[in-house]
């Protein structure tokens, strides 16, 4: 048993009163079961249902009646820019998690895709920022990868 507040319900809409903000970046927006500490201190264990995608709420309520707030933090990305529909299909050939711009492409930093990009001709600059990429359409709101090594292609194939 834990003497920490427990959050197991999502708020989609922020509440009068907030007492606290946790910032966490991509990966650690998908979860289910985890304890938390707030900017300014507050710890919470998270225990929800199911495996759930934070990007799709606004934060915490907590069984104490107490509300956190959620904010995505600054993480190492890659701006992309060029051919956008040529480019987005490779990136999503390789199963990355892109945010998409109206004049550009937005990826955490990884330097094979990069280099893959700059052959194809795309301008890429470093950039800092929350990384909110398009969510999947089979993964609760994620881009779901998958593993391209040996595995039937009964179940799965690129042909």
């Amino acid at each position: 048993m834990t003497d920490l507040p427990v959050a197991r319900h999502l708020l989609h809409h922020a509440p009068d009163r907030v007492s606290d903000t946790v910032v966490l970046n991509y990966d650690a927006r998908l979860m289910r079961r985890k304890r938390l500490v707030g900017r300014d201190g507050l710890a919470f264990l998270v225990d929800l249902a199911e495996v759930t995608n934070l990007d799709d709420h606004w934060g915490f309520a907590l069984d104490d009646g107490r509300a956190v707030a959620v904010e995505a933090a600054p993480e190492d990305l890659i701006e992309v820019r060029g051919d956008l529909a040529r480019l987005a299909w490779h990136i999503g050939n390789r199963h990355t998690p892109c945010q998409i711009g109206a004049d550009h492409l937005c990826i955490r930093r990884d330097h094979v895709i990069e280099a893959m990009l700059a052959y194809l001709g795309a301008k890429l600059t470093p950039v800092t920022g929350p990384f909110r990429p398009e969510g999947g359409a089979y993964g609760k709101g994620r881009t779901m990868g998958h593993d391209h090594g040996d595995h039937s292609r009964a179940h799965h194939s690129h042909a």
